[in-house]
């Protein structure tokens, strides 16, 4: 939006009073210097009280929109001019219109009576003067009244005079004295004629009545009464007495008080008393309405004679209209940041009153940041007097009190609300110059560490931040490997775990960046600072640690008191604070009560001397543990001989253990547990064959190795395969080896076929026991607890058990081909239960039960 300041220009149009609806009055846009292209982004728009007149937006060209009836709208004022404001937007500019409505000769003379009545006495002298009153004519100029004319007639002349208030009267001179008996009445017309063109006019008809002799006709005591009153005058007031008197006697000096001449919107104000001369006021007067009142009281006696004097009436003014305020143009919104002066809105303030009581001043009620002067032809403008802070003041209601200068003066006032529209001024704020964070070290990567905020007092876009890291004073390594940034919420992210023993403390510059064009910036400063945790163990600097076969040893004199000091312990820890403070404590000593170590400076000393009965060589192990939460240590082992001399000490070091042979020993134990866990397997293992071998009726072994007479021995390939940890070595025949082919199509038939076969020589190694065709009750037994987890050697679990149909029957086929079966009834049972569709366990321990075997 653009708010300018507003340029006043005045132009002028003249046209006659009623024209046709939709009449051509004149091309605005063109007379202003507008450019016609820009009308619509000019905004170009006309403003006034009534709506006499319309614009066209889209060529600017002004036409009339209503009767315009100049006597209706300006009355009996010689000028007429109707006012509207033409405004423009982008910039702001407001035009003053004035088109004056010419007076067309659309109103003819009119009297008020069509009939005039005189009585004239026959005694009346020639010159007598007899006053006819006016006619009225709304026209004004030329085309108002101009001249009267009278029929002709040898006994009255007409003379034509003119009023205070420029209105033109005439009156009847007697030329001729008059005769009753000759002629008692006489008709004359009387024509008022305006100076239109064509000329108008208007008649009456003037009676003359010859009366008989009455000598003295009434006689006025002023000739002209002037009266003022106020406009508020109550109704009912007696505001002045005519006076007439007549020297005549008896009726002929009885008068009689009319109105002969006065308008009749007058009349109705004002009532005459007939026979006192007293006018009162029976209506309110108002003078705005009418500023004064003329009228022609006459007086007649019994005798019929008249006389005529004139009334005038003037309203005087008073204070009782309020000034008016009109809202012609308002800019709203508009941007804070618009200069002091510019153009706000646009009033026009006007009071019906006159003189002091229509002289209008406005000014603000309020003290606000805008002020109100006076333009011209009663218009005001509303200007801002210094710059705007939308973030201070978002809203003005502005009241304008406009104010008269009457007693007491009247007030109007007048409230305008003013947007403020927000502008990009506002860069964004922290709520701290600078923040600090701490940051435990070996803290998870992605988590959040800190949030940093800041606020924009702008709105809507110029009030939208955005967060960025655009600094540190990390150098070795980008920035966004250790930290990011949620643009939008300002929250900060850890990208790695940190290292206090690395670096301490860091610092970034966090950047707020608002949505606005230009956009602004500010930046604040996040010191990072890593707290140190308890994740290093103290390091031993002295005894170091022997590599190799190498050992620590330090001499103690044998003759050392208590209190020697054999040697120190120095350590030192990555950490810090707490997690840095190392105590000293000795773990073990082949004689803990010989020494003694500082808890905090490490120093070992002898706490008595050695004894003859002690060893010379002393192990001592010594603890160094830091102070943290969870406290870590390290252990340092130091080997003390007592000897006065190196010489001495020397046997004693050759002869010490190394770590080599230690490690030798520990070896050697190893494979000793391991051997003889190993013979106890192997133990277990030949007393469980040797078990079954003894319970076997027939321990003939490799009988499968015996070749038959008929058909030979077949040395099968071995049936390793398979869900059970098991070898089968089955020795088949031809015959068997031949049915072996029709394997892959395991079928109930072909099962029975193979445990029906007893023309075949079948042998079977099962678990390394033969079992011959003799004991075939022992092998269903066994092969029964084996499938379906009875035996003592294996149990078979129901994920191995339960395979597919085809694989449960091959499985039971491999182990059972060969094995002769002479019962029929057991022959039957197996068959079926290799049949079977369910699971393996469930038919075969059903089975089991059948052959009594162990549950």
């Amino acid at each position: 939006m653009y708010v300018w300041k507003a340029v006043s220009a005045q132009i002028r149009y003249s046209i006659p009073e009623e024209m046709q609806k939709g009449s051509f009055v004149g091309n605005l846009a063109k007379d202003l210097g507008l450019d016609a292209k820009e009308l619509s982004k000019r905004k170009l728009g006309i403003s006034s009280e009534k709506q006499y007149f319309t614009l066209n937006e889209q060529n600017g060209n002004l036409y009339v929109n209503d009767r315009i009836d100049r006597e209706e709208i300006c009355g009996e004022s010689p000028s007429c001019v109707l006012k509207l404001e033409a405004v423009v937007h982008s910039p702001l500019n407001v035009f003053h219109i004035q088109v004056l409505i010419e007076d067309i000769n659309d109103n003819a003379p009119h009297f008020p009576k069509e009939n005039i009545e005189l009585k004239v006495s026959e005694s009346s002298l020639p010159g007598a003067l007899f006053v006819l009153g006016n006619a009225e004519d709304k026209d004004i100029g030329v085309n108002s009244l101009q001249n009267y004319h009278l029929s002709p007639t040898p006994y009255f002349e007409l003379e034509i005079k003119e009023s205070k208030d420029g209105g033109k009267y005439a009156e009847l001179i007697l030329q001729k004295q008059l005769d009753r008996e000759k002629e008692h009445a006489l008709h004359l017309v009387f024509t008022a004629l305006d100076g239109g063109d064509p000329i108008r006019s208007g008649t009456a008809n003037i009676y003359v009545t010859v009366t008989d002799v009455n000598d003295n006709p009434p006689v006025f005591d002023q000739e002209t009464y002037k009266v003022s009153l106020k406009e508020n005058t109550p109704r009912g007031t007696s505001i002045v007495q005519v006076k007439a008197s007549d020297n005549d006697e008896g009726s002929y000096a009885e008068i009689t008080y009319t109105f002969s001449s006065i308008l009749e919107s007058s009349k109705q104000k004002f009532n005459l008393d007939p026979h006192d001369g007293t006018i009162i006021l029976t209506e309110s007067i108002d003078f705005e309405e009418r500023q004064s009142y003329m009228g022609i009281i006459q007086a007649i006696d019994g005798g019929g004679l008249v006389s005529h004097c004139k009334l005038e009436i003037e309203v005087l003014d008073l204070n009782d209209n309020p000034p008016e305020v009109v809202l012609t143009s308002v800019s709203s919104p508009i941007p804070e940041d618009c200069m002091p002066g510019t153009v706000i809105a646009l009033l026009k303030v006007q009071d019906k009153d006159s003189g002091d009581n229509g002289d209008v001043t406005c000014q603000l009620r309020d003290i606000v940041p805008f002020e109100i002067v006076s333009a011209s032809d009663n218009y005001f403008k509303l200007l801002t007097d210094s710059y705007l802070d939308r973030e201070r003041t978002p809203e003005y209601n502005i009241t304008i009190t406009a104010t008269d200068k009457g007693i007491p003066p009247l007030s109007t006032h007048k409230t305008i609300s003013l947007q403020i529209s927000d502008i990009n001024d506002n860069p964004p704020a922290f709520e701290k110059p600078s923040y600090t964070a701490y940051v435990p070290e070996n803290n998870p990567s992605a988590s959040s560490i800190f949030s940093v905020k800041a606020f924009d007092p702008d709105e809507d876009r110029n009030a939208q931040i955005t967060y960025s890291i655009f600094k540190s004073n990390i150098e070795d390594v980008p920035l966004s490997s250790y930290l990011s940034i949620n643009s939008e919420t300002g929250t900060i992210y850890a990208q790695r775990s940190f290292d206090y023993e690395q670096f301490r403390e860091f610092q970034i510059q966090v950047q707020a960046q608002d949505g606005g064009s230009p956009s602004l910036n500010s930046s604040t400063t996040l010191r990072v600072c890593i707290l140190d945790r308890n994740d290093n163990t103290p390091q031993i600097l002295y005894p170091s640690q022997g590599t190799g076969s190498s050992s620590l040893f330090e001499m103690v004199p044998r003759s050392a008191e208590s209190g020697y000091l054999v040697t120190k312990v120095v350590a030192v820890d990555a950490d810090s604070g707490h997690n840095a403070w190392l105590s000293f404590h000795l773990l073990q000593a082949t004689e803990p009560s010989l020494f003694t170590i500082g808890s905090h400076t490490g120093e070992i000393k002898t706490a008595r001397a050695l004894l003859e009965r002690e060893a010379v060589k002393q192990r001592l192990v010594i603890m160094v543990k830091d102070n943290g939460q969870s406290p870590l240590s390290a252990t340092v082992t130091l080997n003390l001989v007592f000897a006065e001399n190196f010489q001495e000490a020397l046997p004693e070091m050759d002869t010490q253990p190394s770590d080599s042979d230690y490690q030798s020993d520990l070896q050697f134990y190893l494979v000793l547990a391991l051997t003889l866990v190993s013979f106890l397997f192997l133990v277990t293992v030949t007393l469980i064959i040797v078990m079954k071998l003894r319970r076997s009726r027939n321990p003939t072994f490799l009988q499968c190795f015996i070749p038959d007479a008929k058909t030979g021995a077949i040395f099968p390939p071995n049936y390793e395969d398979g869900t059970l940890p098991y070898s089968y070595q089955v020795c088949l025949s031809s015959e068997s080896r031949r049915n072996e082919l029709t394997f892959l199509q395991p079928t109930v038939q072909i099962a029975e076929n193979l445990l029906c076969n007893v023309k075949s020589d079948i042998s079977l190694m099962l678990n390394g026991e033969n079992y011959l065709d003799g004991n075939t009750e022992n092998v269903e037994k066994d092969m029964i607890r084996e499938v379906c987890g009875f035996a003592p050697y294996k149990r078979h679990t129901m994920d191995q058990l339960k395979v597919s149909k085809n694989k449960q029957i091959l499985k039971f086929i491999k182990k059972l081909v060969g094995t002769r079966i002479q019962d029929k009834r057991k022959h039957e049972e197996l068959s079926n239960i290799l049949a079977a569709k369910g699971s393996c366990p469930e038919g075969l321990k059903a089975s089991a039960k059948k052959l009594a075997l162990p549950q």
